[in-house]
């Protein structure tokens, strides 16, 4: 492989690593609020949070 070859080759893989850093750095700021129905996971988490905190406040209510 001559230099020039190698040149370009590494240019063009910098230019994808530039690529995906940009995109990277995009999802990291975020965009907002998403819109439409959160995905079914999240859903549940929230769903499991909301029981484990009525069961806590169940239990204080009773030691009251």
């Amino acid at each position: 492989m001559d230099l020039e070859a190698m040149l370009a080759e590494l240019r063009q893989e910098r230019a994808q690593i530039e690529q995906a850093i940009a995109i990277l750095e995009q999802l990291a700021r975020g965009r907002g609020k998403r819109r439409g129905r959160p995905p079914l996971w999240v859903t549940e988490v929230a769903q499991a949070q909301r029981r484990s905190e009525k069961k806590s406040d169940q239990r204080e209510k009773r030691q009251k």
